[in-house]
């Protein structure tokens, strides 16, 4: 095949049977998290670059490397969003959202960054993520970390670990900068390019190099917990406190930085060794300084995001979730009569029940390749239409996956038969089976 007709490297396809496991994952992430309170907002993919410079950070790799940026035809440079924080910030900015007001806001859909594709991570990916805006005590913090932590089990990831750490406040945090950059000019030698280039502007990324090279001397840095001021320290005292009393496990990790400039205090990640390097599947924190920085009031906010490929490839890595797509009921036509019942029919069943899916056979055939057909669907039930049965009121239902005679059924008692199963493949879904 020509190459001008694949997609490009880092966008894929999302094909019928893995749709049916994102719906699953959609489903259930869009429930837990609108248990807590939160509401959809939906954001444009397109916005200006200087949102993202000014919010992200312009020596980040997001910023310098990654961003899909180009003119539009008015000479203004735009970019294609690579994360959802900053535009949902200016969105509640440019619509007054935060005026006397304590918001929780949800969105999902894809994201671009231009960086090599690995298992889990392409350039167009999705993301579902929330921020909490207005509330500055660490219970909103512990809350937000335990509805991460219950949205993951919802899709069935019980093996997901927490780790947590503090950026603590600007001020105590730039006296911590001035020693890192000490330790890391005492060890120029050791730094790679990357570290080299950070060293003056953005020194706490250095700490979350995979250089292994670098790893002893990162090690042997100073830790920001021994610059923690008070404030600093009594939020997260706080919130680990709030952690411990929800019994939720944790671990400290104090290299724990993230990667975009925004965030203050509270940092958090969930963590699985089963995707290779690219081990985290949610992140989060703080960001109190950001709306200010958009020319908004001081207004603190706390939010999370989730790469959706990267739960969907565990979520079937686990075996949860359905299992494909298919559906519950395949119509076969017999006779030329029959076709005009078979219509009304059809559309009967799914005035009555709404959740069926229903597959008619198009295009004729004979009894045997429509019976083929049928089975190819994955259908349970075969409903078969034919003149003599219509002339009794009657209708022939065959189970297909059970081995059971074909029988003759009224309207009534085929949509109880297949109401029941509709409700049975609904359950297994509930249940993640």
């Amino acid at each position: 095949m020509s190459t001008s007709m694949q997609s490009l490297r880092g966008f894929g396809d999302i094909l019928p049977e893995a749709s049916v496991r994102w719906r699953f994952v959609e489903e259930r992430l869009r429930q837990t998290i609108a248990g807590y309170g939160y509401d959809e907002i939906r954001l444009p993919l397109l916005e200006r670059t200087d949102l993202f410079a000014r919010s992200i950070g312009e020596v980040t790799d997001i910023v310098e490397k990654e961003m899909y940026t180009f003119e539009d035809r008015n000479g203004e440079s735009v970019t294609l969003r690579p994360e959802g924080t900053a535009g949902c910030v200016r969105a509640a900015l440019q619509h007054g959202l935060l005026h006397g007001a304590q918001p929780r806001f949800w969105y999902m859909g894809p994201m671009f960054r231009y960086e090599r594709p690995q298992k889990g991570r392409f350039r167009q990916f999705h993301q579902i993520g929330a921020e909490l805006f207005g509330h500055e005590g660490p219970d909103v913090d512990a809350e937000m970390i335990l509805m991460t932590g219950r949205m993951l089990r919802s899709i069935g990831l019980d093996d997901i670990r927490l780790e947590l750490n503090t950026l603590a406040t600007p001020a105590a945090r730039q006296i911590y900068r001035e020693r890192l950059q000490a330790h890391f000019r005492a060890h120029h030698e050791t730094l790679d390019e990357d570290a080299r280039r950070r060293l003056e502007t953005n020194p706490l990324r250095i700490l979350d190099s995979k250089n292994p090279a670098m790893a002893e001397m990162i090690a042997t840095a100073p830790s920001l917990m021994d610059f923690l001021d008070d404030e600093s320290r009594a939020h997260f005292d706080g919130l680990r406190e709030l952690l411990d009393a929800a019994g939720q496990p944790y671990t400290i990790n104090p290299r724990l930085v993230r990667g975009l400039d925004y965030y203050s205090r509270t940092v958090f990640e969930w963590v699985s060794d089963r995707l290779g390097a690219q081990g985290t599947v949610l992140a989060g924190g703080r960001y109190d300084g950001l709306v200010e920085q958009l020319g908004g009031r001081s207004v603190p906010a706390v939010g999370f995001a989730a790469g959706l490929e990267r739960l969907v490839s565990l979520v079937e890595e686990a075996g949860a979730g359905p299992k494909g797509a298919g559906v519950d009921a395949y119509m076969v036509v017999m006779g030329e009569n029959a076709r005009a019942e078979a219509t009304r029919l059809a559309e009967r069943l799914r005035d009555r029940l709404p959740a069926l899916r229903l597959l008619v056979n198009g295009s004729g055939g004979s009894f045997k390749s429509q019976f083929k057909r049928a089975d190819r669907s994955q259908a349970r039930y075969a409903v078969i239409v034919a003149e003599d049965e219509l002339a009794e009121g009657r209708i022939g239902l065959k189970d297909l996956r059970g081995g059971a005679e074909q029988e003759r059924v009224d309207e009534d008692a085929l949509v109880a038969r297949l109401a029941a199963l509709a409700a049975r493949r609904d359950g297994d879904i509930d249940q993640g089976g």
